[in-house]
């Protein structure tokens, strides 16, 4: 939590600003009712949940804790800055609770056991799996989500695909006699 009361927002074309505002007033509304919601179902608000500055749709970084899998703002995609805490106890678990979700964008493993790193990734269902960060993209590497998060892939060859239509023409000729 202390490195997200200490995440500089502001305009994201300036140096060091680490997040800006949401895309528009819509989306900002969305992502203060999913805020409202989560204190409404008893998450604990350990950091942010407030509008920041005092124009433009900025949100504070935001952090629940004491997350249940059932709760709103675990279930949704929020698409805004706001992180949730989800306890778990083995590995196991942890799987579990990531895959029972109707997304699958994407997921972080934090460990330095490179093996369960592997492990943990190959059983998560996401379009991509970071291990020890989050939200590095490259584009040779394709990004895309599994379930109802999207549809095919960006960046990479297979972000080539939406630009390409495979046919199939069939002609059937007549023999020709010499």
């Amino acid at each position: 939590m202390a490195r997200a009361k200490f995440r500089k927002v502001g305009d994201p074309t300036q140096p060091g600003v680490e997040h800006g505002p949401q895309v528009s007033k819509r989306q900002f509304d969305t992502v203060m009712g999913y805020i409202k919601q989560g204190k409404k179902e008893k998450a604990t608000l350990a950091c942010g949940g407030k509008r920041w500055g005092t124009s433009g749709y900025y949100i504070e970084p935001t952090v629940f804790s004491n997350v249940t899998p059932d709760m709103t703002i675990a279930r949704e995609e929020i698409f805004g800055p706001v992180q949730v805490i989800i306890k778990f106890r083995t590995m196991e678990e942890a799987v579990q609770i990531a895959n029972d979700s109707d997304y699958g964008l994407g997921g972080a493993v934090i460990t330095q056991n490179i093996d369960r790193a592997m492990q943990v990734s190959n059983q998560l269902r996401a379009g991509t799996v970071w291990v020890n960060c989050y939200d590095v993209l490259a584009t040779q590497a394709p990004f895309g989500g599994f379930k109802q998060s999207g549809i095919g892939r960006e960046l990479g060859q297979y972000g080539l695909d939406a630009y390409t239509s495979v046919k199939t023409v069939m002609i059937k000729l007549t023999a020709k006699n010499s």
